[in-house]
């Protein structure tokens, strides 16, 4: 029994997710799916994070025991084969080491939030984007944004059904930058809350509109209360943008079993 590491891009738009479900196709699914028709090999495929309907991803990694022997460069291209129509990709597959797996092995998740700020509709990034038609104040928002990072009970910015054990997460980055129409919001860290990344992204647009001050995000934030958090961001312009596996400088072992939580 072979076991490789899948580096994964998907268009999240179709699926009902990464996790297989009972209301339509996921994205695990597709991909097992596609190991079944390869070596006939009902495989369990297990993915760094498990990704919302309409969440996209650059860099999800994933892993699957096969236990023909294959090189992985076939397994690729024989994943990448049978997973037509469906837009999710294997960019690409390696022999993983010995002891790897894709969640539990994770030290860091890096996720991009895209805001296309402008009046005119989406013609190219429907779907990809988050469309805010009224001016933002990117500014604004680089400092609400700076009363997010650090370790702190993130109870205002997480999911009611989330299931995590603890709300205590350690938000390594949370920058945000502007390109002509273009805001992305860029977040990183060990791992995340259930719509965490989404509840930051729509407490921000409320600083970009003017509606709260950044006080506002660092009161919402020590209230520890969802219902003084602000909204949940569309899924459309998020992107689960890379894993890390190397074991970061000053990393918090407190937080080595929450990983498997990692639902933004």
């Amino acid at each position: 029994m072979a076991r490789y590491k899948l580096t994964l891009e998907y268009d999240g738009a179709p699926f009902v997710g990464w996790q297989r479900q009972d209301n339509g196709l996921s994205v695990q699914q597709a991909v097992e799916d596609a190991v079944l028709r390869f070596c006939g090999e009902r495989a369990h495929v297990q993915a760094a994070g498990r990704t919302d309907a309409g969440v996209h991803a650059w860099g999800q990694v994933a892993h699957v025991d096969i236990a023909k022997p294959t090189r992985p460069d076939v397994v690729r291209d024989a994943l990448n084969f049978h997973l037509k129509p469906h837009p999710v990709a294997v960019v690409s597959a390696e022999a993983a080491p010995d002891g790897f797996h894709a969640r539990f092995s994770a030290t860091g998740r890096r996720y991009l939030y895209r805001i296309v700020n402008r009046r005119a509709k989406l013609a190219l990034d429907a779907g990809r984007a988050w469309l805010v038609s009224v001016p933002l104040d990117d500014a604004a928002m680089t400092q609400g944004a700076r009363r997010l990072v650090g370790r702190h009970d993130f109870t205002s910015f997480r999911s009611t059904a989330c299931q995590a054990a603890s709300p205590v997460k350690t938000l390594d980055r949370l920058d945000v930058s502007r390109a002509g129409d273009e805001i992305r919001i860029d977040v990183a860290a060990r791992s995340f809350l259930h719509n965490q990344v989404r509840i930051m992204v729509g407490t921000l647009k409320l600083v970009g509109e003017g509606k709260w001050t950044p006080d506002d995000v660092a009161a919402a934030l020590a209230a520890c209360n969802r219902e003084r958090g602000g909204p949940t961001a569309p899924p459309d312009g998020l992107y689960l943008a890379a894993v890390r596996y190397e074991a970061p400088s000053g990393s918090l072992e407190g937080e080595a079993d929450e990983a498997v939580d990692d639902q933004a």
